[in-house]
């Protein structure tokens, strides 16, 4: 993976075109053929190509070019650098893909492995149980063998989550009687709290789970 630290103008053309002045940038340049250009603010690039882009170096006038050309759709991006103030090379080990944790899936595992988190007796039933209004997150019965609807939400629930809560017990109260609705999430809104109170649905504070951080750093560090 390539670092540059430059005073750099850059130059695109391709679906569109454009042109950066004179400016104090980082250039990144991965193994892959991503090329992109960030700016001392914000977090997107000023400019990028993506992956499968094939980059070359050489001199124009003096001043070195960098070439950055995607072939479909036909894309290029060149940056002239007027002064460089550091180059980093580093042979970057990664063979992971991303793994999202915290998800409503875990949360639903976690669940299924632990209904106590719920209530004392509760038994989960089905995941991801489709009816006739959507799709009910964990459908399962209480130790009186009421029906309960759980609505499961990784982040702080609020109003949509309990109208969502609302339909799905409304939907199977008509055939099965009386359902129990429960929202399961970290926290409420003010006014989710307010709606599932009158609406005499009910929550379960529960956190997602975390995946614990293992550390396996085999690069060699200053410190």
């Amino acid at each position: 993976m390539l670092t540059i630290f430059a005073r750099c103008r850059v130059h695109y053309d391709g679906r569109a075109k454009s042109e950066l002045g004179s400016g104090d940038r980082v250039i990144i340049i991965k193994p892959d053929g991503a090329f992109l250009i960030h700016q001392s603010k914000k977090r997107e690039p000023v400019n990028w190509q993506p992956p499968g882009s094939f980059v070359t170096v050489g001199e124009r006038d003096g001043v070195i070019i960098l070439r950055s050309v995607r072939r479909k759709p036909k894309e290029t991006l060149e940056v002239e650098l007027e002064e460089v103030y550091l180059v980093s090379l580093f042979k970057a080990e990664d063979y992971e893909e991303l793994a999202l944790t915290g998800s409503e899936a875990e949360m639903a595992e976690m669940i299924f492995g632990n209904p106590e988190l719920i209530e004392p007796g509760f038994k989960p039933l089905f995941r991801e149980k489709q009816i006739g209004h959507g799709i009910v997150d964990i459908l399962g019965r209480d130790r009186d063998g009421n029906l309960v609807v759980l609505e499961l939400k990784r982040r702080k629930a609020d109003l949509h989550a309990v109208s969502q809560l609302k339909r799905y017990v409304e939907a199977l109260s008509r055939e099965h009687g009386n359902v129990r609705g429960i929202l399961v999430a970290p926290s409420l809104t003010s006014g989710a709290k307010k709606l599932l109170e009158k609406e005499g649905l009910e929550f379960r504070k529960v956190q997602p789970p975390k995946r614990e951080k293992l550390g396996k750093g085999r690069q060699k560090t200053l410190f």
